[in-house]
């Protein structure tokens, strides 16, 4: 569920919550067939059948709406990646590293709206200075730091940050050169973040 903050109002009941699911997976769909220029809230509505005032509701215009489908697409991921953790051993960086890059090519891969959305980095969707890299670095710092025992400090939030905008940017590269991601561009994005992230997590 979106955070409250980026909705216009936040879905009290079930059936509020159950529809603003129905808009934003009609969104992620819309996106997939025909992209973010042609999407409206009007083509959302008929696709989630709900009425154009539900979405109104929620979202001021599409944007915000794109918006929303991103952070829901972060806290998925955190989800995702959290279940993964829990069968990997604190010790164990690279595993825990691999199943943040893995996750995020799963969904890269098979999430609807993903490939254009993915956490608000393609789309200048929101307030440009919203930063999403540093929102996924945020999210698994407090993810990761606890699970390696390690501090939270600033230090180690630029580390992951780092690592973060340079796997950003290579696996763009990867779904450039392949529609299913390049394995070898995958491979190279793997071994740079383990060669970066060994001088701190060693």
């Amino acid at each position: 569920m979106p955070h409250p903050t980026s909705l216009r109002r936040a879905p009290v009941q079930q059936r509020s919550a159950e529809r603003l699911t129905r808009i934003l997976d009609a969104c992620a769909g819309l996106l997939d067939e025909s992209g973010y220029d042609e999407l409206s809230t009007r083509a959302v509505a008929s696709r989630a059948d709900v009425p154009i005032g539900s979405v109104y509701r929620f979202f001021g215009n599409k944007r915000a709406m794109v918006d929303a489908l991103a952070q829901r697409n972060l806290e998925r991921y955190a989800e995702r990646v959290t279940a993964r953790l829990a069968a990997i051993g604190a010790d164990d960086w690279r595993a825990a590293m691999d199943a943040v890059l893995d996750e995020y090519l799963a969904m890269k891969r098979t999430a609807p709206g993903f490939s254009l959305v993915d956490f608000g980095t393609q789309i200048p969707v929101g307030d440009p200075d919203a930063d999403p890299n540093r929102r996924v670095a945020d999210t698994l710092t407090d993810l990761l730091a606890p699970h390696l025992g390690r501090t939270p400090d600033a230090a180690l939030r630029r580390t992951f940050l780092v690592a973060v905008e340079a796997a950003d940017t290579l696996v763009r590269l990867a779904f450039r050169l392949d529609a299913a991601g390049d394995a070898a561009i995958i491979g190279e994005t793997r071994e740079l973040l383990r060669a970066y992230l060994a001088r701190v997590l060693d």
